[in-house]
């Protein structure tokens, strides 16, 4: 399961009802430059009781979107993706050869797309913060902020994964934008290294935020950049495995380093997932994963870990 590209580390996973392969093919063609393709599957044997209905099915697929790779995994319904990590699609007029009509065009065809069967969180309006923006959460449940960009502002990526912090993890945006930059620092270091972006506190308490927590704020792991923000809806939502953050480490060690680093809850710990104190789910896993699973047994040794050990498999 390694990603197609070096540079990103670190790659979104959703949580699909049994119906990975759809969704991919779904968003493959709603997107424009995007491709799905099924990229694992589950074996015959060895599964445990409530996945051997999934025995020969696609277990993962890969779904690219201007670059950018999501893995989709095909499972049960468990869990499912919600608000609380949303996708933001930043549609930057520089991009359209500078032609903000172009760019907000290219936006309202997607809304469309995507509010097929979903539904509205926040509707296509202008804002204070943009110009034209809206928040749509798709047939399949997943998260998209599309925001028509300031050419003026910094320059970011189209895709950019964005955390909110609510319910335990209220308020605490910033101090886990600080906890990760820090701690991922070590195994950055050759791709950029880490930092923090801009940050912009409510000023005044809004919902269950207090006047220093983070209306907006950024930071950025390698080359990919992550808003976290706290939420000031008054509604908590809270994270899930619905959407979890698979880190691909070069090595045991980097494993070893961001296991002791970031889980908190012992009982999630299995077979390389695990929570950190805010709630948010990870997926630690070698970024030679795919040549560790064609070993015979590989499935099976796998599902008795909880951190992943290299040389176990």
């Amino acid at each position: 399961m390694s990603t197609t590209q070096n540079q990103q580390r670190i790659v979104p996973n959703i949580w699909c009802n049994a119906n990975a392969e759809e969704a991919g093919k779904f968003y493959a063609d709603v997107f424009e430059n995007a491709t799905a393709e099924v990229e694992s599957r589950y074996p015959q044997e060895g599964l445990l009781e409530f996945q051997k209905p999934f025995a020969g099915e696609p277990l993962t697929v890969a779904l690219t979107i201007s670059g950018y790779l999501f893995r989709l995994i095909n499972a049960g319904d468990q869990f499912k993706p919600g608000p609380s990590i949303s996708f933001m699609l930043n549609f930057d007029p520089l991009l359209f050869d500078g032609d903000e009509e172009l760019a907000r065009a290219s936006l309202d065809r997607l809304w469309h797309r995507l509010i097929d069967g979903g539904a509205a969180l926040m509707p296509l309006a202008e804002y204070p913060f943009s110009a034209h923006y809206g928040w749509v959460q798709d047939r399949y449940g997943v998260n998209w902020q599309l925001m028509l960009t300031d050419p003026a502002g910094d320059p970011r990526p189209f895709v950019i994964p964005a955390l909110m912090f609510d319910g335990r993890a209220q308020d605490k945006a910033a101090e886990a934008a600080d906890l990760y930059t820090s701690l991922f620092e070590p195994i950055m270091r050759d791709n950029g290294g880490t930092g923090i972006g801009t940050r912009f506190p409510y000023g005044t308490p809004s919902g269950k935020a207090g006047p220093s927590a983070l209306a907006f704020g950024e930071f950025r792991l390698g080359e990919q950049w992550f808003v976290g923000n706290d939420n000031g809806s008054g509604v908590d939502h809270g994270f899930s495995c619905g959407v979890s953050l698979e880190v691909q480490c070069h090595g045991q060690e980097e494993i070893d380093l961001l296991w002791n680093g970031l889980s908190a809850v012992p009982e999630a710990e299995q077979c390389g997932w695990l929570v950190d104190r805010f709630g948010v789910s990870w997926q630690i896993v070698p970024d030679n994963m795919d040549e560790l699973m064609q070993r015979p047994g590989a499935f099976e040794r796998m599902l008795e870990m909880k951190k992943l050990v290299i040389s176990a498999f």
